[in-house]
């Protein structure tokens, strides 16, 4: 029986865009399965002259114990040329949809970088769904009164977002998205760990649904932290 070999990140796709422009980001998000908190966006951010020789044992976050992931985030940093983590509250996720708070939280991680002078000429983005560009409306999404709205940051947000290519296992195969899953990662379970929480386990669940994260819904009902535009297992039987 063969066994599963899992890809290594690498920097092919990243060098080669980046004869194109002086800097590309990687993105990736965590948190879009979860019940509660928020969702949360990485931005990692390499240049023409970043080394290609990235952080040993640098992988896919969900490949990598909290031990190492956690032990990655200061040489991940030293690094990138730059680099952010942003959100999108479980409020914000009921208001526009959870695509549209992906693209909010994106934005967000983009500000903090052009803001200093590291503006990514190019997207990396995992998987096959382009969430960080903002669609074009057609007549019927503008009729349709259905679809959350899109959401919109300060006027000082900065200029639209960038380029987007999208790769498939891109948090596995580019050393730059697997940074910033990294990133993101550690930086969202340390929030979810640091909740007030009067018993559904953010600490050792992070708003996903754990069984006990389940029972708890059941005994104690939504918090505001929970996504209370979706389905809530457990929250029927409480209201009933």
């Amino acid at each position: 029986m063969s066994l599963r070999v899992r890809p290594r990140p690498d920097r092919c796709l990243e060098n080669e865009l980046l004869r194109g422009c002086d800097y590309v980001g990687g993105l990736d998000e965590v948190g879009r399965g979860a019940l509660a908190g928020p969702v949360s966006v990485g931005l990692a951010v390499v240049g023409r002259r970043t080394d290609d020789a990235f952080p040993d044992g640098l992988a896919d976050s969900k490949q990598l114990t909290a031990r190492a992931r956690t032990g990655l985030i200061e040489p991940v940093r030293d690094w990138l040329v730059d680099c952010a983590v942003a959100h999108a509250s479980p409020a914000e996720i009921d208001e526009h949809g959870i695509v549209g708070a992906l693209r909010l939280a994106g934005l967000r991680a983009l500000k903090q970088v052009n803001a200093r002078g590291h503006a990514p000429g190019v997207i990396i983005l995992d998987g096959v769904a382009d969430w960080l560009t903002a669609p074009q409306p057609d007549l019927l999404t503008a009729l349709d009164d259905r679809q959350p709205p899109e959401p919109v940051l300060d006027p000082a947000a900065g200029p639209p977002s960038p380029p987007v290519r999208m790769e498939v296992k891109a948090d596995a195969r580019c050393a730059v998205v697997a940074a910033a899953s990294v990133l993101a990662k550690v930086e969202r379970d340390s929030l979810m760990a640091c909740l007030d929480d009067p018993g559904y386990g953010w600490a050792s669940n992070k708003g996903y649904a754990s069984p006990a994260h389940i029972k708890a819904l059941t005994e104690l009902g939504a918090s505001n932290q929970h996504r209370r535009s979706w389905h809530l297992p457990g929250l029927d039987q409480h209201e009933g």
